[in-house]
């Protein structure tokens, strides 16, 4: 695990020898007292929250207010449509440097980053006069949301080892919470604000302003997370340290185990890109990341356009998204109970082609039907960031499994949302677009399945 903490005291360690078991260790100092670490368990829960809290309302937000956005910068539905494909491009390009920001900073503090670079752009943002500047300061807010996508798994992993099901299931609900917020909120705000879409938009830059507070104090924490060089072979954060047996002679200058003595350098965790669970498991990610931001950005465009009003359209959004606060809790606690996650997989799927055949033939007659059903689908995202923590047994192996995963997967999602804004403004319906929503559907259950089976990275490397 690579929770073990590290002290400047060589006494605070325990000697280590070839009977040790690394999980005494990890939890307590030689004294008996609870580790350093533990006075900060309480600002990374309070962090992890409302990080999450801030990792869709970018998104949905526009959604919800997507034609007047459109208008207001006289987009085309092409133009429209890029600009939904921007958050899994600006997930995919940026999210696959964390690592390195990680092993150079620590994690508490590109996170903390991440938060101040969300609230920046989303304060710039409706400042912009045009598309190019709106684009940008969106992929400002994009970028620190990417990195942080990346990080939750590890934050979870360090300061959690044995609740990870339940801390991601925690943050996970606060995600699908602050999206389905957002996109029920945005329009009346909006109409509370005067009208004005550009205040609708960056009233969210407060909510980005409190989840920079509680990852301050783990700066403090940074000694811990930075790269130790001590002369003892390359070096990297304890991130990446999968357990004592990695870390060579302990502190104290006792024996090594014989285990310890036959550990991998620190340079040797997975090459996850020799693993076909990994790439299942991107493939997964990035096929569920495109019928979410499809789902985010054009379902509220579907609604109206199928004379539902715009407020209500936007209710309908928060429904679909609010559908993963309490799965996004059960699916994970479910899943790290199974031995294979495919049964998940299926059922998710089952209800995403339900909901989608229900947008093409009844858009309006049954529209909270298939926004609870799409919402039910959506939450294959806990289930992958679930998956993530699964397949590898190593923190090396996490991060560098979730910045794959997810990089790949946010690289696959991105052409979905731009088809559907060409497909929409050419055809001039949504029959088209609808059908290749539920179309995916198929792939990402055998990709499901295939990441799902009970196998790690390790094994496969």
């Amino acid at each position: 695990m690579p929770d073990e903490p590290k002290t400047l005291d060589p006494a605070a360690r325990p000697a280590a020898t070839a009977g040790d078991s690394p999980a005494p260790d990890r939890n307590r100092r030689a004294d008996g007292a609870a580790p350093p670490r533990t006075r900060f368990l309480v600002p990374v829960t309070v962090g992890l929250v409302l990080a999450a809290l801030n990792l869709r309302p970018a998104i949905t937000s526009l959604g919800a207010l997507l034609e007047e956005v459109s208008e207001g910068l006289h987009m085309s539905g092409s133009v429209a449509g890029v600009l939904t494909s921007v958050p899994p491009l600006c997930f995919a390009v940026f999210g696959i440097t964390a690592p390195r920001l990680a092993r150079r900073f620590g994690p508490a503090a590109v996170v903390c980053a991440g938060m101040a670079a969300i609230f920046t752009g989303l304060l710039l943002r409706p400042l912009a006069g045009g598309t190019a500047g709106f684009l940008a300061a969106s992929a400002l807010a994009l970028m620190g949301i990417a990195v942080s996508n990346v990080l939750m798994p590890v934050i979870v992993k360090r300061y959690f080892p044995d609740r990870v099901g339940t801390m991601t299931g925690l943050y996970s609900m606060a995600l699908a919470l602050g999206t389905s917020v957002a996109a029920a909120a945005t329009v009346p705000l909006t109409g509370a604000l005067g009208g004005n879409w550009r205040l609708g938009l960056g009233v969210w830059a407060v909510l980005a302003a409190l989840a920079v507070l509680p990852w301050l104090p783990l700066l403090r924490d940074r000694d811990r997370d930075r790269v130790s060089r001590t002369g003892t072979g390359p070096s990297r954060t304890e991130t990446d340290r999968p357990s004592r047996a990695e870390t060579g002679p302990s502190r104290t200058g006792a024996p090594v185990s014989r285990t310890e003595a036959k550990a991998p350098a620190p340079d040797a965790a997975p090459r996850v890109t020799r693993s076909r669970t990994a790439w299942a498991l991107g493939a997964f990610f990035g096929l569920q990341a495109t019928g979410a931001y499809i789902t985010m950005g054009w379902m509220p465009q579907i609604f109206r356009d199928a004379g539902v009003p715009a407020s209500t359209a936007g209710v309908l959004l928060a429904v679909t998204m609010v559908m993963g606060v309490p799965l996004a809790f059960v699916i994970p606690r479910l899943a790290t109970r199974m031995k294979t996650q495919g049964p998940i997989v299926v059922a998710l799927a089952l209800c995403g082609l339900g909901g989608y055949t229900g947008l093409l033939l009844a858009p309006a007659a049954g529209a909270w039907v298939w926004a609870v059903l799409l919402g039910v689908s959506n939450c294959a995202f806990p289930l992958a960031l679930t998956m993530i923590g699964m397949r590898s047994r190593t923190g090396a192996g996490v991060v560098r499994l979730s910045a794959f995963a997810q990089s790949v997967g946010y690289l696959i999602s991105i052409p979905g949302p731009l088809l559907v804004g060409v497909l929409y403004q050419h055809s001039g319906g949504w029959g088209l677009p609808i059908a290749l929503m539920g179309g995916l559907m198929v792939p990402q259950m055998i990709v499901g399945i295939l990441a799902g089976r009970d196998r790690t990275v390790e094994d496969e490397c």
